[in-house]
């Protein structure tokens, strides 16, 4: 369950008014309240009929132990009445257990409700929250874009370096499965070196090496089943999914799990290969690197006492924010609108790089608070202190950061009129030192 019966009852107003803001359907909440009163209905009657069947069982027992004879009349019309009561049962039964698992799939298609300061509407509507640029890059307009100078959009870029064998990619798996060759595979390697050092080293992260195959248990428990089947790939014969990022099995290694109050946060990060089945219409953004069907990401992932989530939220924000500024990467951050936030958010932020080469801004991170709806799912509580009742926790996440768009906006960038590529000071440790890349043929 994501929402609960009790909040389900409680706040049923605030559900609905969630799933419109979402643009999902509210209905789903009277149909989660109409087959909860049906099941507690039938709770009562099999509880009532359990305990008078146990009532003529126990009365048929004292009189066979007195010596009664199996065909004396009383104990005949008991062992009828008892067997009627078991006929009634075996149909109420099957009753509620179908009352049941229709509260359960409604109350897991019912979305978590935004916080209330979320704006409401579509990609229209969110909001920025601020912008950050490098020294010497053109100021970046309130709600605009900053004026730089033309470049080479990355692909085009990629080509002269030669460090995308995007048909090969194609040749082997399919379209939007890239192939990365030399300075291309060093780069997003460094990258993902570069995230997890600063995660684990500064930000004290613990990293995680997590599966990439998921059950659907650990689906479900984040909030891809049943919202975002369609998106990810399924390992059929073996009933298993690619993660679509390293969300969904870090988040799950807790599932079912109550933890001591006292290591909270408990914060993880980790590397993963992600796969999405969605990626995009034909078109401009399917040019290059810029929408996958398999990516690669860092990925933050913090379990925090409800109190302190939405502070927590800040923070993983600032850590994403904090690599961009080093990538020497101007960028944005938006409050994501209500219906361009997600399913199982109640907030979230994206953040956005400049690429002067598309002239546009590519989304490298989101950050999202959860609340207790994942938690919920997954069954995974802490207790404040020894003795004390279980609590939901809260769940967040954060990319930090996903490499392709990242890597789009290096290149254009840093692209120099001979071809070569300048990179940020930060990368050059991981780069054995180089301070830029240059074209195949300009190598000495």
């Amino acid at each position: 369950m994501s929402v609960g019966t009790q909040r389900l009852r409680d706040d049923a107003d605030r559900l609905r008014a969630g799933a419109i803001a979402k643009r999902e359907d509210p209905t789903l909440v009277d149909v989660a309240l109409a087959a909860d009163a049906s099941r507690r209905e039938l709770s009562v009657k099999v509880d009532l009929l359990r305990s008078e069947r146990k009532t003529i069982s126990a009365e048929v027992g004292a009189l066979l132990a007195a010596g009664g004879a199996k065909d004396d009349a009383k104990v005949v019309a008991g062992k009828a009445a008892s067997q009627k009561i078991a006929d009634e049962l075996v149909r109420l039964e099957a009753e509620l257990a179908a009352a049941e698992a229709a509260l359960d799939d409604a109350l897991l298609r019912i979305p978590n409700p935004p916080d209330e300061d979320i704006p409401v509407g579509g990609a229209e509507a969110n909001r920025p929250i601020r912008t950050w640029a490098p020294a010497g890059h053109p100021a970046i307009p309130e709600g605009g874009d900053p004026a730089t100078p033309p470049a080479p959009e990355h692909d085009v870029v990629a080509e002269r370096l030669g460090i995308f064998d995007l048909e090969r990619g194609a040749k082997v798996a399919g379209a939007a499965f890239p192939a990365y060759r030399a300075d291309g595979a060093a780069l997003i390697r460094a990258l993902i070196n570069l995230f997890l050092d600063t995660h684990v080293r500064e930000n004290g992260f613990t990293e995680i090496w997590p599966p990439i195959l998921i059950n659907e248990a650990s689906a479900r428990g984040t909030g891809q089943i049943p919202d975002k089947e369609d998106q990810m790939y399924v390992v059929g014969r073996d009933g298993f999914y690619l993660a679509p990022t390293a969300e969904v099995p870090v988040t799950n290694l807790h599932r079912d799990e109550i933890l001591d109050g006292a290591q909270l946060p408990i914060r993880y990060a980790a590397y993963t290969p992600c796969f999405r089945r969605e990626a995009g219409a034909a078109g401009r953004e399917t040019r290059g690197i810029l929408r996958l069907h398999q990516f690669d990401k860092v990925e933050m992932v913090s379990f925090e006492r409800p109190e302190a989530s939405r502070a927590a939220l800040e923070w993983l924000t600032e850590r994403a924010e904090i690599l961009l500024q080093r990538l020497e990467l101007p960028y944005r951050v938006l409050l994501m609108a209500t219906g361009d936030m997600g399913f199982v958010q109640m907030r979230k932020y994206d953040l956005e790089v400049w690429a002067p080469g598309s002239k546009r801004w590519l989304e490298v991170s989101s950050c999202s608070n959860f609340g207790d709806y994942q938690a919920r799912r997954m069954a995974i509580r802490y207790r404040s202190e020894a003795g004390a009742k279980p609590e939901l926790v809260h769940t967040l996440n954060g990319s930090g950061l996903a490499i392709p768009r990242v890597l789009a906006a290096l290149l254009e960038r840093g692209a120099q009129p001979d071809g070569s590529v300048l990179l940020p000071a930060v990368l050059h440790p991981y780069l054995g030192g180089r301070t830029h890349l240059a074209p195949p043929a300009s190598k000495k």
